[in-house]
């Protein structure tokens, strides 16, 4: 049996070493892909301003700066507004670790206190403007009192789509800021000086009672930052991966063509082992694939001005995920061909699939950018689980636990399309 398969296996890569045009698409075109929409989408996002954004909202402060906030986000068209996770009010950790599961884009969090620390730093400052005392004292005051608002980042967000609505959220919040601030001050002031008209005015403006934090959700302490590389290189190899279905699917329609499969069937082997040939040799094809592809975001995109590709934490991870991968891609190539008639057919039913579930598996598209509809139907596809699993590993920082189960789903795949692939053998070979 091992004397047959290594026959089988030397026979495939024999086939594919000759076919030097097949070769070239496979290994050139990805290397072209990623280059050209990597530069393409590092400036093309700069504009992206979708709505419906997913926020998780933590109101850690119940007065009037968290409740105005929580209210204007609930009315506001950018986002959709969520205080609860699973059924549950959501906190500060239980929002960090949602956003990096990736069931949110963007989480914000107001501290216990904020808005009593906007009225002290505002009645301080009133105090010592009255009493005379310098400025520089007031402003120390201020930002004694200051509040952090932690602004939480899912790392699978474009960098500059995540630029967008954390700029409409600062102008919203401080907005609500000002508003707060102004309240606070002109009652202060109505206290003590009845002419409206004298009461100064520009004291606080020279303050910062409120700053910014923004914390890319990730599962480990390195900051990954997320880029078109970091999106890309994955998303356009996995493409590559799965592509290999047409040349693979071209192989098997040849050999029914040519004759050269019944002649194999005269062989006392079980088609799996005859087919366990093709897979051992496509399977090896995409593992180079990925391997070059990651070699194109460590050493060329970066010499062409672009970020340097992150592989995260994990390199057994990336190789069991690759490794699932190619199986899945492999696999579906051998039932294409299995199920086509013609190479005519092969070719047009494998390349116009797999550019279906391409897009919807959000290679093309960012499946969070797609309308729920779409999000939903795109978790079905085979190239969105690995896409998944590749954004766990480079951009979340995750290892072997987090990816398991995207793993597990792209073998179950290339197991269903093997036993497809059987009985539609089977049932060809009895007609």
């Amino acid at each position: 049996m091992i004397s047959k398969l290594i026959a089988s296996v030397k026979k495939e890569a024999l086939l594919l070493l000759r076919d030097r045009v097949g070769l070239s698409i496979l290994f050139i075109m990805p290397m072209v892909l990623i280059f050209v929409m990597t530069l393409i989408q590092d400036a093309a996002f700069k504009t992206i301003n979708e709505k419906g954004i997913p926020i998780v909202f933590v109101n850690n402060d119940n007065d009037s700066l968290g409740n105005q906030i929580a209210n204007g986000l609930m009315h506001n068209d950018l986002c959709s507004y969520n205080d609860s996770i699973n059924g549950k009010l959501a906190t500060a950790e239980l929002a960090q670790k949602a956003v990096a599961d990736g069931k949110f884009l963007v989480g914000v969090v107001i501290p216990k206190g904020a808005t009593e620390a906007i009225r002290k730093s505002v009645t301080n400052l009133v105090n010592q403007t009255l009493d005379n005392s310098n400025l520089k004292a007031s402003t120390n005051i201020a930002i004694s009192d200051s509040v952090e608002i932690t602004i939480l980042i899912d790392p699978v967000a474009k960098k500059s789509f995540i630029n967008s609505v954390t700029s409409n959220l600062h102008e919203f919040i401080s907005e609500i800021k000002t508003k707060i601030m102004f309240q606070t001050f002109s009652e202060q002031i109505a206290d003590v000086i009845p002419d409206k008209k004298n009461a100064p005015k520009s004291a606080y403006s020279q303050t910062q009672i409120i700053k910014y934090k923004e914390v890319y959700a990730s599962k480990n302490e390195d900051k990954i930052i997320p880029n078109a590389v970091q999106h890309n290189v994955p998303a356009w190899a996995i493409f590559a991966m799965f592509f290999i279905a047409i040349p693979l699917s071209g192989s098997i329609m040849k050999e029914k063509n040519e004759g050269s499969v019944f002649r194999l069937h005269t062989m006392p082997s079980s088609y799996l082992l005859l087919v366990n040939g093709k897979i051992i040799v496509y399977v090896l094809v995409c593992m180079l694939q990925f391997l070059l592809m990651l070699t194109v975001g460590l050493y060329f995109l970066p010499m062409l001005g672009l970020p340097k590709l992150v592989l995260g934490n994990s390199y057994f991870a990336i190789f069991l995920l690759t490794m699932a991968t190619a199986f899945a891609a492999t696999g579906y190539g051998v039932m294409v061909g299995t199920l086509a008639s013609t190479e005519h057919q092969a070719a047009i039913m494998g390349s116009l699939s797999i550019l279906l579930l391409s897009a919807l598996g959000g290679v093309w598209v960012p499946s969070y950018v797609m309308p729920e509809v779409m999000r939903n139907i795109s978790a079905f596809s085979p190239l969105n689980w690995a896409l998944s699993g590749f954004y766990k590993l480079f951009l979340r920082g995750g290892n072997v636990s987090h990816i398991i189960y995207d793993v597990l789903k792209l073998m179950f795949f290339f197991f269903v399309t093997m036993i497809i692939a059987h009985f539609a053998h089977t049932k060809k070979r009895t007609v």
